[in-house]
C-alpha cells in the first residue's frame, strides 16, 4: 500500500493466508495514516501490503478525515499537508466493503469496542482475511475473535 507506488510480498508470522480471495488484507485507519504521514512503520506497512488486495469498511474513509482533524488540533499537520496526503490516499487501491451492522453491534458488545473498531473486525470476519493494524487494542480484540493478524517488522 504505497501512496502511490508499491512493491514487495506479503508474509505473515503464521505462514500463508487461507480463506481469502487472492491475497486480501483488511486495513484500519492506523495503517493508512501511518503510510500517509510517513510514520516510522511506513516502509514495513508498504512492504507488507504491496502484493495484497486491501479491504476496509466504509467507515475508514471518514476516519481518515477525523484523524487529520485531530492532527490539526495537535498542530501535527497543516491543511496543505493534509490535502497532499488526501491526494496520496486517493491513489491507494482500497476496496470498501459493506458490513453487517447487526453483527458489528454484537462484536462491539462482546469485545467492548467502539462501533468503528467493530466494523473493521466484522470486515475481516466476513471476508475470512487477516487484519493489519497498528492499534494494539484492536489487534488484541481481533486475536480474541480468532481473526488472523498480519504482523509487521518495523
Amino acid at each position: 500500500m504505497d501512496a502511490p507506488e508499491s512493491a514487495g510480498r506479503v508474509e505473515t508470522a503464521g505462514g500463508l493466508l487461507y480463506n481469502c480471495t487472492g491475497m486480501e488484507i483488511v486495513v484500519d485507519t492506523s495503517v493508512i495514516i501511518a503510510v500517509l504521514v510517513r510514520e516510522p512503520h511506513r516502509a514495513a506497512l508498504v512492504q507488507a501490503t504491496a502484493s495484497a488486495d486491501l479491504l476496509a469498511p466504509p467507515s475508514v474513509h471518514w476516519e481518515v478525515g477525523n484523524a487529520f482533524s485531530a492532527m490539526f488540533k495537535r498542530r501535527r499537520l497543516t491543511l496543505r499537508a493534509a490535502r497532499r496526503a488526501l491526494e496520496a490516499y486517493r491513489q491507494i487501491p482500497i476496496r470498501f466493503s459493506d458490513i453487517d451492522l447487526d453483527r458489528a453491534l454484537e462484536v462491539a458488545q462482546n469485545f467492548d469496542l467502539y462501533a468503528y473498531d467493530a466494523y473493521v473486525l466484522v470486515c475481516a470476519m466476513q471476508h475470512h482475511c487477516a487484519l493489519l493494524s497498528l492499534d494494539h487494542g484492536l489487534v488484541a480484540a481481533a486475536a480474541r475473535a480468532g481473526i488472523k493478524i498480519l504482523e509487521i517488522q518495523p
